[in-house]
C-alpha cells in the first residue's frame, strides 16, 4: 500500500475504535465506504491516470475496502456483546425467567383432512403415491384414454405450459395411476392426493387450484361391488357418520367404463342450498371400472385382470367434514379462519 492509503486506513480504524454506538460506524462507512466516500473516489480516478497505474490503484482500493469493512463488523460485534453484558448487569435482571413464548402454528385445514384420508386408506392396505404437477400430455390425457382429438378434453381446460402442448398442469391426479401401473405388479391399491389444476372461475365450490385425492385398486376378480363398498366404508370412516346418505348414478368418465357419480347428501340443508343447487345432494365423487384401454396403457392385461378407480375433491370433503360453505376460505389465508383448526 501507498502512503495515503495506509493514512486512509489507520485514520478509518481510529475512528472506528472511538465509536460508541451504531451512528458513529454508519458515519464512518458513509466516509470511506459508501458511493462518494473515499474508496469510490478511488476508483472514479481510474480511468484518468496512465494504463501502468490503474490496475495498483483498484487492487489498493479495494483492498482498503474490505479492510474497513472488517474492522467495522469486529467493532459492531464488540459493541453488540458489551451491550447484551450490561443488560446481563442490569438491576433486576433474573436469568432464570422464561423467555417470551413463540406462537405455535398449526397445520392448515386441507392437510389435517388429507392426513386423516390417508390414514383411513392405508388402514385398509391402500399405498399413498405422489407424482409430478407439471404434467406430460402422454399421461395427463392419452394414456388415460383420452387422446387428442377425443370430445372429452373440452371438459377440462388447461393450462398449458408450453406451445406444443406437451406440458400441462395436471388436471387431475390419474396419471400417477398410470405411473403406478407401469412400476407396480397387480395386486395393489394405491391412492393419490395432491394438488391439480383447471381453468376455472372461483366461486364457492369451484377454484384454479384445488386438491384431489384417487384411489386405483387392480387385482384379478375386481367389481362394481368393491368398489362401491371401498368408497362407502372410507367415507363414512373420514366424516365419522355411521348413517351417511349416499347414491350411485351412471356418469361419464373417459378412463372408466362402466363409470358412476357418487353423490352425498348435502350437510348444509334439508330442503335445498346453494351449495347443492337446491338438489339436497352434492356430487361428491366419479368413479367406476378401469377401462380396459387404460389397463394397457399401463402395461397390464386387461383379459386377467380388472380394477377400479375413483376421485374426489379433497376441498369438497373438507367442505363436509367441517361444514365450511365457501371453498375460498382455503386460499384467503385468513387467520380467523384457519385459526379455527
Amino acid at each position: 500500500m501507498n502512503v495515503d492509503l495506509d493514512d486512509h486506513l489507520e485514520e478509518a480504524r481510529r475512528r472506528i475504535a472511538e465509536a460508541a454506538d451504531e451512528a458513529a460506524l454508519r458515519a464512518v462507512e458513509r466516509a470511506y465506504v459508501d458511493k462518494g466516500g473515499v474508496v469510490a473516489e478511488m476508483l472514479a480516478s481510474i480511468p484518468g491516470l496512465p494504463p501502468e497505474d490503474r490496475k495498483a490503484v483498484g487492487v489498493n482500493a479495494n483492498r482498503l475496502k474490505t479492510a474497513i469493512q472488517e474492522a467495522l463488523e469486529a467493532r459492531r460485534s464488540e459493541l453488540a456483546d458489551a451491550e447484551l453484558e450490561a443488560r446481563r448487569g442490569a438491576r433486576g435482571f433474573d436469568p432464570t425467567v422464561p423467555g417470551t413464548p413463540q406462537r405455535r402454528g398449526s397445520l392448515h385445514p386441507l392437510t389435517q383432512l388429507q392426513r386423516h384420508v390417508e390414514d383411513v386408506f392405508t388402514s385398509m392396505g391402500y399405498l399413498v403415491l405422489d407424482g409430478p404437477e407439471v404434467e406430460l400430455d402422454e399421461y395427463n390425457f392419452q394414456k388415460l384414454n383420452i387422446p387428442a382429438d377425443h370430445p372429452a378434453r373440452e371438459m377440462q381446460d388447461t393450462f398449458w405450459c408450453d406451445r406444443d402442448q406437451h406440458l400441462v398442469l395436471r388436471t387431475h391426479t390419474s396419471p400417477v395411476q398410470i405411473r403406478a401401473m407401469e412400476q407396480l405388479e397387480p395386486p395393489f391399491r394405491t391412492i393419490v392426493p395432491g394438488r391439480v389444476f383447471r381453468n376455472e372461475e372461483l366461486d364457492a365450490t369451484h377454484s384454479h387450484t384445488f386438491h384431489q385425492v384417487e384411489g386405483l385398486c387392480v387385482a384379478e376378480g375386481v367389481a362394481v361391488g368393491h368398489l362401491v363398498m371401498t368408497l362407502r366404508t372410507a367415507l363414512r370412516e373420514v366424516l365419522m357418520k355411521d348413517d351417511l346418505d349416499v347414491r350411485l348414478r351412471p356418469g361419464y368418465f373417459p378412463f372408466v367404463e362402466p363409470g358412476f357419480e357418487l353423490d352425498v347428501r348435502c350437510p348444509f340443508c334439508a330442503d335445498g342450498c346453494r351449495i347443492c343447487k337446491h338438489t339436497t345432494w352434492i356430487e361428491f365423487c366419479g368413479c367406476g371400472m378401469v377401462h380396459p384401454n387404460v389397463l394397457r396403457a399401463g402395461g397390464i392385461d386387461p383379459e386377467r385382470f380388472s380394477g377400479f378407480a375413483f376421485g374426489f375433491g379433497l376441498d369438497r370433503l373438507a367442505m363436509m367434514w367441517a361444514a365450511i360453505d365457501d371453498v375460498r376460505h382455503f386460499l384467503e389465508a385468513d387467520l380467523r379462519f384457519l385459526e379455527q383448526f
